[in-house]
């Protein structure tokens, strides 16, 4: 056997062997990140939500990721968010024996939208660190002390009925400008007060409700956090200070990994996609009265750049250098060889999305050596099927599993 055979030996057992996230086992180094599913109307788990997940267990995914669910009403992007009630718990458990029985693990995105809420959709009202126009085009109110309390007690309650639905990790949403990624962002948190102005203060509000997370779930269940490196528009959230929340985070102690994300929901959502902009199939899930603007100004909003594979690894490998903590990376991973580079160089896990979506069973075929590149074409059309089930295109019309 080779020397290049040896290597390739060692690194498929390093990907393919068993790794621990915090208290638990997963099988393999690969999880298949949050990407909502659009599969819960009026915030039902539904079969088809179950089946989704099962896709990917059978697929040979290590931990399949729910998203995204909302700790409270208002912190759905729209109506159609499960909310980490009681209400939902049944339906919760039903998917975690599923996704168990398909021997993979099983991880909940909570989250509070903040000014990514939809408020005519949810008819509540949209709430940021400060007063701006959110993503359904209303004004958000400005958090008092008194939402960050309850806020927090709702990250709380709602851990712990993923822990009570069987869920083996729980990932805190830090990302795409949603409520905790605003108080972080300079340029949407304009607060003079304790949540704002200095990163100290801009942490306070997500480092409370990290640790409050924590608390809730004990030590029996995995806690991650998907944090933005940079939101890429102009005054936002930016690598150093980033770096620097990581290094608190790191030093508060309640995270088992951290999965290192970027791009605002609000203001730039295909710097975390790149790829080509599905501008005309975004406008056609319009109403008619605002398709036409969505094709004339929707290029300011939807800005295109090109794909590269792991195209944040650049920015990733510094919080390699900068922490000791365990780390996910994310982004436009395609291939097998990006993996095995990535574990290499000492990532943890590899988070995919895309890929999953056009191949559940990239994983399985991978560890069988029957796959190298992943099919995926970063059209960028799996996007606009939120609203009716997120799926790849190219495998055709969506029938409810």
């Amino acid at each position: 056997m080779t020397a290049k055979a040896d290597a390739g030996d060692e690194s498929g057992r390093a990907v393919f062997g068993s790794a621990r996230l915090g208290p638990i086992t997963l099988k393999n180094r690969i999880i298949k990140a949050a990407t909502f599913e659009g599969r819960s109307p009026r915030g039902a788990v539904t079969d088809d939500l179950i089946a989704f997940h099962r896709r990917v267990a059978v697929g040979g995914a290590a931990m399949t990721t729910v998203a995204y669910l909302a700790v409270s009403p208002d912190g759905r992007t729209d109506r159609h968010c499960v909310v980490l009630g009681d209400e939902a718990v049944p339906g919760l458990r039903r998917l975690t024996e599923a996704v168990h029985a398909d021997g993979a693990a099983v991880s909940a995105q909570i989250g509070h939208a903040g000014p990514v809420a939809n408020a005519r959709s949810n008819r509540s009202p949209s709430i940021g660190p400060s007063r701006r126009i959110s993503a359904g085009g209303t004004v958000t109110r400005a958090v008092s002390d008194d939402d960050v309390a309850r806020i927090t007690d709702d990250y709380r309650r709602g851990a712990a009925k993923a822990v009570e639905a069987g869920f083996d990790c729980v990932e805190v949403h830090l990302g795409h400008n949603y409520l905790l990624s605003a108080f972080l962002s300079p340029r949407l948190n304009r607060r003079t007060d304790q949540w704002g102005g200095s990163l100290a203060n801009r942490a306070r509000f997500p480092r409370q409700v990290v640790l409050a997370v924590r608390e809730a779930v004990g030590n029996d269940v995995a806690v991650t956090a998907k944090l933005n490196m940079a939101d890429g528009v102009p005054g936002g959230f930016w690598i150093e200070e980033s770096l620097e929340f990581a290094r608190m985070l790191e030093e508060d102690g309640a995270l088992d990994a951290l999965e290192l994300t970027g791009g605002s929901s609000l203001s730039n959502p295909m710097y975390l996609f790149r790829g080509e902009v599905p501008l005309r199939e975004f406008a056609a899930t319009q109403p008619a009265l605002l398709r036409f603007g969505v094709r004339a100004v929707g290029s300011r909003f939807l800005r295109e750049y090109p794909f590269e594979e792991a195209y944040f690894l650049p920015y990733a490998r510094q919080f390699l250098a900068a922490l000791s903590m365990p780390l996910i990376l994310l982004g436009g991973v395609d291939r097998l060889d990006t993996v095995e580079g990535a574990v290499a160089e000492g990532f943890s896990f590899v988070a995919m999305a895309r890929a999953l979506l056009r191949e559940p069973d990239l994983v399985s075929r991978w560890e069988k050596g029957v796959a190298d590149d992943g099919l995926c074409i970063h059209c960028n059309k799996c996007m606009p099927t939120i609203y009716s089930g997120t799926r790849c295109v190219l495998l055709g019309e969506h029938t409810p599993g």
